[in-house]
């Protein structure tokens, strides 16, 4: 096992040592893809520090849901919506794909419950509630919603057609206009800016982690999404603060969340030692699996940089207890789903076997690594033995 993780380390520290090689102005990724753009911006004065494709028309992905976000914000902003209020799942935005939370039309989540479910699982089903809810009944027009509020914004290349960023050929954006959409998210919505930031979110009986994993894997980062479809690639825009100085960058075109989130971080750090700020230039936390984002100096020549462990506090988020439900009346979804983890134990404890502990379930999400987006393997059937035969 320490032999494989050490293995795993040194490969991670190879492909780190040619991240970044020498182009005009740029740091270009080893993403080898026509959709390839990125950029970063001085988060205070929304600079454009360097970029490459900056503006170059790209599939936005699940970052659509930090403009879905913006007007769940500003909804609760005018007391259009509370955090408490109660959304109740429509058919319509159940039978949206993965990644999603998978509540049945008819079961209810608070508003606050569907920011952290957005923003931690990237559930398409929870972002197409927010935007049937906001748009009168209608997704479509709250994607015009989105537009018109994008425009407002500056964000001239950008077009919604959709709430949750599933594919639509017409729905487009670019690094650019992503990267400040990010700046707004901080400048319009300091209240509510700290949802980004959420790495675990703890509902009823289920516990949903942020795909991401910059969040503890690069120090300073605070937020804010990502993104993944099979005509985008990986995507992210991340938020750094060090030294006073806080940096957006935006990436579009990964071939996986590895080698995204690895050239978000040696963008980062190129962008720091670029404003004078170069405290420490292997600011890399230990990774899950004991692997951790290696990153390239800067400044056009490729070494591997030292790894150092950052201890971060963990910040978990916890749902309010849900109330009572009316009698004949479907029971909220934070309960069903206590009562649902509640029933393996039960059955062990009462000498039942349970089918459900013997599922063995493996969930590849849509943002968090792979070409898979969810895969759940069917619970094992019991093998029957004939009984042995009597010699004749």
């Amino acid at each position: 096992m320490q032999l494989a993780r050490g293995v795993r380390r040194l490969r991670l520290l190879a492909a780190s040592a040619i991240l970044l090689v020498t182009l005009p102005g740029v740091a270009a990724a080893q993403i080898g893809s026509a959709r390839y753009s990125s950029v970063v911006i001085d988060a205070q004065s929304g600079q454009m520090l360097f970029g490459s494709n900056a503006t170059a028309p790209r599939h936005p992905a699940s970052l659509t849901k930090m403009m879905t976000l913006y007007l769940v914000f500003e909804a609760l902003r005018r007391g259009e919506l509370r955090p408490d209020q109660r959304l109740v799942m429509t058919p319509y935005a159940a039978s949206k794909p993965p990644s999603k939370l998978g509540l049945r039309p008819g079961q209810s989540l608070t508003v606050e419950n569907c920011i952290y479910a957005v923003v931690t699982k990237s559930a398409n089903d929870i972002a197409t509630l927010l935007g049937e809810t906001l748009g009168g009944g209608s997704e479509a027009r709250f994607a015009q919603m989105m537009t018109l509020r994008a425009r407002a914004l500056g964000m001239s290349g950008t077009t919604f057609r959709n709430a949750s960023g599933l594919p639509d050929v017409d729905q487009v954006t670019t690094a650019q206009d992503m990267a400040a959409l990010g700046r707004r998210l901080q400048q319009d919505f300091p209240e509510y800016y700290h949802y980004f930031g959420t790495r675990e979110h703890r509902m009823g009986g289920i516990r949903l982690r942020n795909h991401n994993h910059m969040l503890t894997d690069y120090e300073g980062v605070d937020g804010i999404k990502t993104g993944y479809i099979d005509a985008s690639g990986f995507n992210i825009v991340s938020s750094a603060r060090r030294g006073g100085a806080r940096l957006i960058v935006s990436v579009f075109g990964g071939s996986s969340w590895t080698e995204r989130d690895r050239h978000a971080a040696a963008l980062l750090e190129r962008g720091f030692t670029q404003m004078g700020v170069d405290e420490g230039r292997s600011l890399v936390a230990q990774g899950r699996g004991g692997a951790g984002l290696a990153m390239a100096a800067v400044g056009g020549t490729a070494a591997a940089a030292t790894l150092r462990r950052v201890r971060a506090p963990r910040v978990v988020a916890r749902a309010a207890p849900a109330a009572k439900p009316v009698a004949r009346r479907a029971a909220p979804v934070e309960a069903r789903l206590r009562s649902r983890a509640a029933r393996p134990a039960a059955r062990v404890a009462s000498g039942k076997p349970s089918r459900q502990a013997a599922r063995v379930r493996t969930v590849v999400e849509q943002g968090d690594g792979g070409s898979r987006v969810r895969v759940a393997s069917a619970p094992r059937k019991p093998v029957r033995r004939n009984p042995a035969r009597p010699a004749r």
